[in-house]
């Protein structure tokens, strides 16, 4: 007979068994979390990039400032596809690296360009963020932790938005055409980050 009580059967039960109610999540919730933890790993090796040109500069504590936000968007995420059993995207280790060229090479056209690097990004993830919140307020189960998170990382992402204007992204050589290839770029990241 099975000792119901023995340590080994409670370990079972206990990895098996979660506070979320999995059986009720949003359908949306898997592509979400999944987009979201592709994108924070990008904004964070962006900034890394620019840390790496332009970390000894003037503009060095404001980019380390946001970096270290976006190194914490980015656990959490890493904590939410864990507690969700969400799958990554497998487009990760291309995600790293493209961040990182992307903001080293910005960076290496200068502060402005790199400002308006941050300016493209952050516009695209605010309105990607938005449109998430649309999505989860119609869902009456919706997990108010994760629509909190979203909520202030939207308005983190804004901070970052605004920042890069009032650091001279405007100011940077071919402001519009840079800034909509790297939006159009992120557009397709999202996309393609909710399906592989």
């Amino acid at each position: 007979m099975i000792n119901m009580r023995s340590p080994l059967i409670q370990h079972i039960r206990l990895a098996h068994s979660s506070s979320r109610p999995y059986w009720k999540k949003n359908p949306h919730l898997d592509q979400i979390i999944r987009v979201d933890h592709a994108g924070e790993l990008g904004a964070d090796r962006i900034y890394a990039g620019q840390m790496a040109v332009l970390g000894r500069t003037a503009e060095g504590p404001l980019i380390q400032h946001m970096w270290d936000q976006e190194k914490k968007h980015r656990e959490k995420f890493e904590q939410l596809i864990n507690e969700y059993r969400v799958r990554p995207t497998v487009l990760t280790p291309i995600w790293n690296v493209a961040g990182f060229v992307l903001g080293a090479g910005t960076a290496l056209l200068g502060k402005e360009a790199a400002m308006a690097c941050t300016v493209a990004v952050e516009t695209v993830i605010v309105d990607h963020y938005n449109d998430q919140l649309r999505t989860l307020m119609q869902d009456p189960n919706v997990d108010k932790e994760i629509l909190e998170t979203i909520t202030r990382f939207r308005d983190e992402e804004q901070e970052h938005h605004d920042a890069g204007l009032q650091h001279g992204a405007e100011q940077a050589p071919g402001y519009r055409a840079l800034t909509e290839l790297i939006k159009a770029g992120r557009r397709a990241a999202i996309q393609l980050s909710k399906k592989i």
